[in-house]
């Protein structure tokens, strides 16, 4: 009973017609990247939402290995597409503004010229003869498609797995036809263990006794053992440890009834039987043969120095995200990626999403308010000028307005300490106060944040910001020296406990660094300690959190922080101390009568 199986990705796809298909052909000569050739090639796509007057709000979505034209379904009477979750009226993807193009790559079988498509030259299907095919081969053809459109510029591309890499490719070598790139679940190229499963699987298929020397189009039987074999390897690959414990631990020796030849002991080996069998009613073994192996040959480079050659030649904003928990395509190469685009000044966000579903994630619903909220912000703010964050204070969510406007006086302070026309780095940026008042009043030439949680940096996206994902604790080596005018850390020192490493790291990327922080040796704190026996704490209304439940690691006073930067060697360039009630500044013993301060140091 297949109604029992656990949910996959792939549920919703099927060999139906695509009824919103359209096809167009274009003749050759067409020369590929390896040299092969093709006299013409017909290529199918579709299209969702309207392209405006200006034709500037197109989206190209890049399907991954065994993905086809149809992201999504067209009306209700249209069959679901294979990135429903994502696609359509007011999705994060949105029909409503976006005009979206998925075409079918190159090297398919559901209706783009591939290895079952006639070859001209015999009358035959292509088979072994298809000639060899790159991922820039694929995105060569997805450009005619654009000129077909009358396209000169996409708004962005948005492509995960495979897909991922030919928005990488679009971006590299067709740098002035894009806006914006979301990446995700890819990297520069496959990790050799990642490698390893498709060799698996591709021996699979050519080891079939029914393969032909893949001249198999006119015989009875096809080789869909060997392609089901490998659709079973490829969906070990999309899971994660603790889905497939999730899914198959509890009953590992309850198997479901299905109709298949394959082993059927466990509850894995029913699943992996079904996928794979109903795999071979939709897909050519040819196909799979031919488009994994371009996606095994790309490789954007092996070092930091190549990635950050190649991601160079980019001039668009960037969306990288990854998941925790694949393993197909690490989270280490995403933050590659970033880190090479950081290295060349590219505006570029990164998020890594915890999530336990593996590679597939992007696929499926469990962390789907997370990867569809970033991605709708990165879209509906890319049209914003990422320097200045045109944004309308009315939309703001109430607790960014709230924070800057009131709350937090060090970010008046902090803004008249930074020229104008600088460039800043935020760390611990939260939900992007400060950077959005940095734009306002400074008119920054770069502006960019660090924060570790997803919700945050979800909201500072929103405003038009650039944001990347990473943990203080663990420094920020992705910058280079002295990239930025200034670093800040506000209100966010008195948290850290890798307190050294931090301030090292800011006076090494910052030829300025501004820190603010509470002054636990102010005169009222004192009095409760020393007077009332207690700490401090919202009980006696001094702080914001008890002893229990405070995230403020260290207990810092004035005289505490400058005698740090003394022993570090750090030089303090100015310092500025409030009485937060007042707002005044104190000038008269300011360890005991100032509750905040902001200090300006460097190297």
């Amino acid at each position: 009973m297949t109604e029992q199986l656990p949910t996959s990705s792939d549920d919703v796809r099927s060999n139906a017609p695509l009824k919103y298909a359209k096809t167009v052909t274009f003749d050759g000569p067409i020369v590929l990247e390896q040299g092969g050739e093709f006299s013409s090639i017909d290529v199918v796509y579709e299209t969702y939402g309207t392209l405006n007057p200006q034709r500037d709000n197109a989206i190209m979505i890049c399907h991954a290995l065994t993905g086809d034209s149809h992201v999504a379904a067209h009306d209700e009477n249209d069959d679901a597409g294979w990135w429903e979750i994502m696609v359509g009226p007011d999705k994060p993807i949105d029909t409503n503004k976006y005009f979206i193009i998925c075409s079918n790559v190159l090297g398919s079988c559901r209706g783009t010229t591939g290895p079952g498509s006639i070859n001209p030259a015999t009358g035959q299907p292509y088979g072994k003869d298809f000639p060899f095919i790159t991922i820039k081969d694929m995105v060569d053809v997805q450009s005619r498609v654009l000129d077909h459109l009358g396209i000169n510029k996409l708004f962005a591309v948005v492509g995960a797995s495979l897909g991922g890499h030919q928005a990488l490719c679009w971006a590299t070598e067709y740098p002035e036809r894009v806006g914006a790139i979301a990446s995700i679940a890819t990297g520069p190229t496959l990790t050799s263990q990642a490698l390893a499963f498709d060799v698996v699987g591709r021996n699979a298929i050519t080891s079939d006794p029914h393969f032909h020397g893949g001249q198999y189009y006119d015989k009875e039987t096809k080789p869909n053992t060997g392609l089901a074999i490998a659709r079973m390897l490829g969906h070990i690959t999309y899971l994660s440890r603790e889905s497939m414990r999730e899914k198959f631990d509890e009953n590992r020796l309850e198997p479901r009834e299905v109709d298949t030849e394959f082993e059927k002991y466990f509850s894995i080996s029913s699943y992996l039987a079904y996928q794979g069998d109903k795999f071979v009613e939709r897909f050519d073994a040819n196909s799979y043969v031919v488009i994994s192996l371009a996606m095994d040959h790309f490789n954007l480079g092996n070092t930091h120095d190549q990635l950050a050659d190649s991601l160079g030649k980019s001039d668009c904003r960037w969306l990288i995200m990854s998941f925790s928990s694949d393993w197909l395509f690490p989270p280490f190469q995403a933050k590659g990626m970033r880190n090479a685009l950081i290295s060349r000044g590219k505006y570029v966000s990164y998020c890594n999403i915890q999530s336990e579903c593996g590679h597939d994630a992007f696929l499926l619903p469990n962390e789907f308010e997370s990867y569809g909220g970033i991605v709708r912000r990165f879209l509906d703010t890319t049209t914003v000028d990422a320097t200045f964050a045109d944004v309308d204070e009315s939309k703001l969510p109430v607790d960014v307005r709230s924070i800057f406007n009131h709350e937090r006086l060090d970010y008046d302070q902090i803004c008249n300490l930074i020229e104008k026309n600088s460039s800043v780095l935020d760390l611990g940026c939260g939900q992007g106060g400060l950077l959005l008042r940095l734009a306002r009043q400074c008119e920054a030439s770069r502006l960019v944040g660090v924060e570790l949680d997803e919700a945050n940096l979800q909201k500072t996206i929103s405003l038009g910001f650039d944001v990347i994902q990473s943990d203080l604790e663990k420094g920020v080596p992705m910058f280079g020296d002295q990239e930025f005018d200034y670093v800040v850390l506000s209100q966010t020192l008195q948290s850290v406990i890798s307190t050294e490493q931090l301030i090292e790291q800011m006076v090494r990327i910052g030829k300025k660094c501004i820190v603010s922080f509470p002054n636990f040796a102010y005169k009222d704190l004192r009095n409760e300690l020393y007077h009332e026996g207690v700490s401090p704490g919202t009980e006696h209304g001094q702080l914001s959190f008890n002893w229990f439940d405070t995230p403020n690691r260290r207990f810092l006073s004035i005289k505490d922080w400058e005698n740090f930067c003394d022993r570090k060697g750090v030089k303090i360039l100015d310092a500025v101390c409030l009485q937060s009630e007042t707002g005044e500044r104190v000038y008269d013993d300011p360890n005991l009568n100032a509750d905040l301060a902001i200090y300006v140091i460097s190297k």
